[in-house]
């Protein structure tokens, strides 16, 4: 039975105040993700950010088919053991060949790893729905992007971007946010398929975020008034609850591409077929 090893993107400082305000760890997001759609594969959690980060007694990198890196609150340009631990880890496990999926975090401290460079995005912040990400020519004919339409909608949140891609890299898809919304980045012996969204969110997470995030939302000019928070957020419960109503899907703006499970999940899948199955 394949076995993935996941890595945590946030210390356990950031674990607990999540825990404490019922919002998934990153990597809980992941598993569940897979999950769905693999029940039979076999996980372990590596938490990487934190001092005493060690995999399962008795195991090493050779032992994993795979790594997957969830998101992170975390900055990959700053210089601290958080981070830097997160690179040495990956950059150890791609001297293996096995394959590596990445959300987010996953693609910025990839691209940082092989040469390239992570900064704030000069458009702000990325929240709830990436849209019309598009996919390049290259992405068209990828694997990872198999079954996915030419433009569409993905969930997000995100403060940073890559800012350049390792010159090894392929950009995959691109939106008017952010230039790199996919790629796949080699490092070492392997390759990291990688994307700036989240596929791995369900509406549940995303309401969660938006509970998590809703003073910086106010701040930020995404609304004008904490009651609009509010309401928006009890749109995208709405819109989980019943993923056929035609009505909270209108109002969000969000089709197929977010509310098929198949379809938001597509680059997760393709991965786990193409270079795990």
């Amino acid at each position: 039975m394949p076995h993935l090893l996941l890595m945590e993107g946030n210390p356990a400082k950031v674990r607990r105040k999540a825990e404490s305000i019922n919002v998934r760890s990153a990597s809980d997001v992941y598993a569940h993700a897979i999950k769905a759609h693999f029940p039979d594969i076999e996980m372990s959690i590596i938490y990487a950010a934190d001092k005493d980060a060690a995999l399962p007694e008795g195991m090493s990198y050779e032992d994993f088919d795979g790594m997957v890196i969830s998101g992170s609150s975390l900055r990959a340009f700053d210089e601290t053991f958080a981070v830097q631990n997160q690179i040495k880890i990956l950059k150890e496990f791609c001297e293996t060949g096995k394959p590596v999926l990445g959300s987010c975090w996953g693609l910025q401290i990839a691209a940082i790893a092989a040469g390239g460079a992570v900064a704030a995005s000069p458009n702000g912040r990325e929240i709830g729905f990436a849209r019309k990400v598009t996919l390049t020519e290259a992405g068209k004919a990828h694997p990872y992007m198999k079954g996915k339409p030419t433009s569409f909608d993905a969930p997000c949140i995100h403060y940073d971007e890559v800012s350049a891609l390792p010159s090894s890299a392929t950009l995959l898809c691109s939106n008017k946010h952010s230039l790199v919304q996919g790629a796949v980045i080699p490092i070492g012996k392997s390759e990291v398929w990688a994307v700036q969204y989240h596929p791995e969110f369900d509406l549940e997470q995303l309401s969660m975020l938006f509970r998590l995030y809703k003073k910086d939302l106010l701040t930020q000019g995404f609304f004008d008034k904490e009651e609009d928070v509010s309401a928006y957020q009890a749109l995208i419960d709405a819109a989980a609850e019943n993923p056929n109503s035609k009505s909270q899907a209108w109002q969000l703006g969000i089709d197929e591409d977010i509310l098929v499970p198949e379809n938001r999940r597509a680059e997760i899948i393709n991965w786990i077929k193409h270079q795990i199955l």
